[in-house]
């Protein structure tokens, strides 16, 4: 598979989970990696440490403009993948206001700011790949996850919108949309709530982070440029499943 190796490359939330895989696979990929996190220097380190060389750890916060802005500035990356996240769940008539806010600001204008930052340089390169991490749970919804699930729908509308504006110019924008991933931000919740999700699979296990990672290079791949503006679900078939 040719990956074009050698560009500049961008992965918001790096430091672990998701991100770490992302960042693991694209330095694999012979990319020039940079990630952002936020308040994880230890892992950071330890994940810069890891790679030999092959990945920058910068903090910063996805959803300030200015930072983004001068992130982008320093970098000019032509391969963008946005995977930082949280989330603050609760039934609707129990979650604060201040809440729902918080997760859209990381979850949906995060994403925003590093399109709106990225779009110049790939735009004058005439090239560029992005890949917004979303969730099955922002096309299926989920009970108690109002924000969150709210947020991730907000990727997919993001992402068509921007494949239309930028694919003239070489730029193709994606959706990942996993289901349930081994993360530590998983690790906390209810074995019970784990073994429905393994019982919707079709494929009889829970994801890997590897496993979205390796479709995340696919997509930021020579041969993915004609894919644009599309959802990959890389879930086993869950959201089949629950159906």
């Amino acid at each position: 598979m040719s990956s074009a190796p050698g560009r500049s490359a961008l992965v918001t939330g790096g430091s672990g989970g998701i991100g770490a895989a992302v960042v693991r696979a694209l330095a694999g990929a012979g990319h020039r990696v940079a990630f952002t996190h936020l308040g994880q220097a230890a892992e950071a380190r330890a994940l810069e440490r890891s790679l030999a060389g092959a990945a920058r750890a910068f903090e910063s916060d996805c959803a300030d403009a200015a930072a983004v802005d001068q992130l982008h500035r320093e970098l000019a990356p032509l391969i963008l993948v946005c995977c930082a996240g949280i989330t603050r769940d609760g039934v609707i008539w129990k979650l604060a206001p201040e809440d729902f806010d918080a997760v859209l600001r990381v979850n949906l204008r995060g994403p925003w700011l590093s399109l709106h930052a990225a779009a110049p340089a790939m735009r004058a390169a005439g090239f560029g790949r992005i890949v917004l991490i979303g969730s099955i749970n922002g096309s299926r919804g989920k009970a108690g996850q109002t924000a969150y699930a709210a947020g991730k729908a907000g990727l997919v509308g993001l992402a068509r919108s921007a494949a239309r504006e930028l694919g003239r110019h070489g730029v193709t924008v994606n959706v990942i949309e996993p289901g349930w991933i081994d993360t530590p931000m998983t690790s906390g919740l209810s074995p019970g709530h784990r073994a429905r999700a393994e019982a919707e699979t079709l494929t009889g296990r829970l994801g890997r982070p590897e496993d979205v990672a390796a479709a995340t290079v696919f997509l930021c791949s020579g041969e993915a440029g004609q894919i644009t503006g599309q959802v990959l679900r890389v879930d086993g078939g869950q959201f089949l499943g629950c159906s």
